[in-house]
């Protein structure tokens, strides 16, 4: 009788063992990483990598089963834009995706912020140490945040040999690279065309003949021209062409170049051909005004194309060179990628060298209507569309504004000598003796 409750006692103490394992083998079999998904920008859905299962150990009745191995870390990287338009964000939420799936160190999540509330928020932040890992920054301010210590040092880590010499300059300070080029553009004269035949008109190429068309153009609610002037970067660099089309810096304005350029300015606007309302119009008020049929010219760049040709499909407009004084000139827009000094500098290299390689960048640069900062890319673009492809005609004369570590003061004295001239609170040569006060005492 002991025999067999002993044999009992085996085989219950037998089965207890063999259900231990065989539940523990069932809980290994469905262990899952947690679902990792990328927050998009704005209005961008994003995909989240397929869901990755942990392999139980085999069963074995002599070894206990293997612990399942840790979870490599995976580094969050983030990035800030301010751009609003939803064809942006989307697009820029694409090649997130795209390098998100490729890999398996990092990943990396966008934020948009507010373009009013950008430079405030990086300066809050490096005051706070709350910085994000990765900016896409306006290009005159990438030297300024440079010099402040927010930018990492990354010379040496980018291939910049077939960018385009503007674009890279503006990232650098010292001889030193902070970041490397996303996309650029530049600006150029669009004019309606069905309003200069109807004026017997021509497409200007030099100032007088300009200011003559405008004239000419102007009747009734139509104006001859308008571009933005607004007291703020945006109106800086509107004014910036005619600026320089006299042959004159951007730190030199309080000279006969310089005032010529005020003046012609101030000339056209009391002519009749300018609004003064230009001084509270946003480049896309600008361009608005023109598909309404309010403007007959209007000086603007290649981001618009898309817009106008959805909204305006029967509006007959071409574009042209900006007429010149003494040398035709546009100037330089775009953003850059800024690495933003911390300690996910190598994660945050890893993700610009897949963004701005070739064949990534070809893929998206055409949907923000920017031309590719990368000269292999630019060869290739608008091989199909003439009118884009004036606007890679008039980069070889745009110029990048400054760079200069204080270039926001700067522009902020040369956009208020602009709309003082306009709206005739000072004249030309007044006002540029101002902002030649204020831009000596930064630079010298």
């Amino acid at each position: 009788m002991e025999d067999i409750m002993n044999s009992k006692r085996l085989v219950s103490l037998l089965l207890v063992v063999f259900i231990a394992v065989a539940a523990f083998t069932a809980c290994a079999g469905n262990t899952s990483a947690p679902e990792v998904s990328t927050p998009a920008p704005a209005e961008t859905n994003t995909q989240a990598p397929a869901e990755t299962k942990t392999q139980a150990p085999a069963e074995s009745k002599t070894q206990a089963p293997a612990a399942p191995e840790t979870a490599k870390e995976v580094k969050n990287v983030t990035l800030w834009y301010y751009w609003e338009t939803p064809k942006h964000q989307e697009t820029l939420g694409r090649v997130i995706n795209d390098f998100n799936a490729s890999q398996s160190n990092s990943k990396v999540e966008a934020k948009y912020i507010p373009f009013a509330d950008f430079k405030k928020q990086l300066s809050i932040g490096a005051t706070a140490s709350e910085l994000p890992d990765i900016v896409i920054i306006d290009g005159p301010d990438h030297a300024s945040y440079a010099a402040m210590g927010i930018f990492a040092d990354v010379t040496g880590k980018f291939d910049a040999s077939q960018y385009f010499d503007g674009p890279i300059n503006s990232c650098s300070l010292d001889g030193k690279l902070y970041g490397i080029p996303f996309g650029s553009n530049c600006l150029s004269l669009y004019y309606n065309e069905d309003m200069l035949a109807e004026a017997g008109q021509s497409v200007p190429k030099t100032w007088e003949e300009l200011r003559e068309t405008a004239k000419a153009l102007t009747k009734a609610n139509v104006y001859g021209i308008a571009f933005s002037s607004v007291q703020n970067e945006e109106g800086t660099f509107n004014f910036m062409p005619w600026l320089w089309s006299t042959g004159t810096s951007s730190f030199e304005i309080n000279n006969d170049k310089g005032i010529k350029a005020l003046t012609f300015v101030r000339d056209i606007v009391n002519d009749g051909s300018m609004p003064k309302e230009a001084i509270n119009w946003t480049q896309g008020d600008v361009m608005n005004q023109f598909i309404s049929g309010n403007l007959a010219m209007m000086v603007n760049g290649p981001w618009q194309v898309p817009t106008m040709r959805a909204e305006a499909p029967d509006l007959k407009w071409n574009v042209s060179l900006i007429p010149k004084d003494a040398q035709y000139a546009s100037v330089l827009g775009g953003e850059n990628f800024g690495v933003v000094a911390g300690d996910l500098v190598d994660e945050a290299v890893e993700f610009l060298n897949f963004a701005t390689s070739p064949d990534m960048v070809a893929s998206y640069i055409n949907d923000f209507g920017y031309i590719s900062a990368r000269k292999d890319v630019a060869a290739g673009q608008f091989s199909d569309d003439p009118l884009m492809k004036k606007f890679t005609d008039q980069m070889q004369y745009a110029q990048p504004r400054g760079p200069h570590a204080r270039w926001p003061e700067i522009s902020d004295a040369i956009s208020l000598a602009f709309n003082e001239a306009i709206i005739g609170t000072s004249s030309p040569a007044d006002a540029a003796a101002k902002a030649q006060t204020t831009i000596d005492g930064i630079i010298k």
